[in-house]
């Protein structure tokens, strides 16, 4: 059998497509649409879907620096809050640059009040809050100057208090020396001092005597030397008579008495005489010390004392006596 492949002369037309084959191919072409379609909204859900959950990042991380930058805010303004009343130069500081203050404070309120701050804000406030510590620490440094300073004028006031004190120490022991030698200058000096026995008679007459039984008077003469220191006025001079048994002769109802030495104290006095004194000049004195009881024999010692000191001495001797006494 024989077979030939070359085309026949008359070719076989075509057989025309049916109606089902139009209809599968629009079905295909649009489930296609279709699921283009829903491909691209899911595709577009999924964007914004990420571009929403950006968003709430972004808006996390701005409620964390606008709560960072507050935190700063609120340590800032309360270091602000301590220095007030800390030192009066700094309070005049913080007086002259208060309305600097108040105006940064005021604008980082404001960015810190936005429900969306945005970055460049948040920036911006973080900056103010930089430069509002910056002054702060300016502050800090002239607070530990002023320190400095009030230290220093401390110890100078301390070292001129030292100064003055002994100055004034020095001052108080001049005078009180200038004051020794002047109380001491001004102290009188009895000389030509002479001390009798007398025996007094009724009709007035005075007779010297060296004995015990006969004697019922000591008289004391002396004179009070020139001095010029001593002011002129009245002058207490005081008696002390001891007797031959070394205790002083005190008659209370006689004006017998006590009176402060310089050195050794209190010192009990037989007899006080006050005389009129002129600066400058000799005064004689006289003393008489006339007692109620009985002289003994032995020696008596009469010392003088102006102004505490002991300004003369002197003794006198009784005898026992006798009828020719």
């Amino acid at each position: 059998m024989t077979y030939s492949n070359a085309p026949s002369a008359s070719p076989t037309p075509q057989q025309p497509k049916n109606k089902k084959d139009y209809k599968a191919i629009i079905l295909g072409a649009s489930i296609v649409a279709l699921l283009g379609t829903w491909g691209y909204i899911i595709y577009d859900k999924s964007k914004t879907g990420e571009q929403i959950a950006q968003t709430q990042a972004q808006i996390v991380q701005a409620d964390s620096s606008k709560s960072a930058i507050q935190e700063q805010f609120n340590e800032a303004n309360a270091r602000l809050d301590e220095m007030t009343g800390k030192n009066a130069k700094l309070d005049s500081l913080l007086k002259r640059d208060d309305a600097d203050i108040s105006s940064m404070k005021s604008r980082v309120k404001s960015i810190l009040s936005k429900q969306h701050a945005t970055a460049a804000e948040l920036a911006e406030a973080r900056n103010l809050i930089a430069k509002l510590n910056g002054q702060i620490d300016g502050y800090i440094a002239e607070i530990e100057r002023l320190k400095g300073e009030n230290l220093q004028l401390t110890q100078d006031k301390a070292t001129v208090t030292a100064q003055r004190d002994q100055v004034q120490h020095t001052y108080d022991s001049v005078n009180v020396v200038k004051n020794n030698l002047q109380d001491v200058g001004s102290t009188l000096h009895a000389s030509n001092i002479a001390i009798m026995a007398v025996d007094e008679k009724s009709d007035g007459k005075v007779k010297e005597t060296t004995s015990a039984k006969r004697a019922n008077a000591l008289k004391v003469t002396f004179q009070l030397d020139e001095n010029r220191i001593a002011e002129t006025g009245s002058k207490d001079l005081y008696i002390c008579i001891t007797d031959p048994a070394g205790q002083p002769v005190s008659i209370q109802a006689m004006g017998s008495g006590t009176f402060t030495t310089r050195d050794t104290g209190d010192k009990v006095y037989t007899v006080k005489k006050s005389v009129d004194y002129v600066q400058g000049q000799v005064l004689p004195v006289e003393v008489t010390w006339k007692q109620n009881a009985k002289f003994t024999k032995g020696q008596y010692k009469i010392e003088i004392y102006n102004n505490g000191f002991k300004i003369g001495a002197g003794t006198v001797a009784l005898r026992k006596g006798g009828i020719f006494g």
